[in-house]
């Protein structure tokens, strides 16, 4: 039953990350991946978030799956992230590219570790 879960789960990711991506891409022309950009580190803080409730206050393992790796798995990616910077690199904004991989690369880490220190799991 629990892959059921895990897999609704990251039906429900997968759209949110869709929305979210589109909403703000919308809002903000510029040669900066802005909608990938929040959605990857905002996934990365609720992971922190989620890891953090996991080891400091017990959340369940099933819990656990479902959101972090069903919804956040889904919400989140990788290839998103490495497609955003060739992207920028085959159209010529190859600083962009690199302020972009820099960002996320430093961004991420520091919004999980955020999560965590909230949650009591640093």
């Amino acid at each position: 039953m629990i892959v059921v879960w895990v897999g609704l789960a990251g039906a429900g990711g997968a759209v949110g990350r869709f929305a979210l991506e589109r909403w703000i891409t919308a809002r903000h022309e510029s040669p900066f991946a802005w909608g990938t950009f929040v959605v990857n580190v905002s996934g990365s803080f609720a992971l922190g978030v989620v890891v953090g409730l996991a080891t400091a206050h017990g959340l369940s393992r099933d819990l656990r799956l479902v959101i972090g790796t069903g919804f956040l798995g889904a919400y989140t990616t990788f290839s998103t992230y490495v497609y955003e910077i060739v992207r920028r690199v085959e159209s010529g904004n190859r600083q962009i590219a690199l302020v972009y991989l820099a960002a996320s690369a430093l961004a991420g880490p520091a919004a999980a570790a955020v999560g965590l220190a909230l949650t009591g799991g640093l």
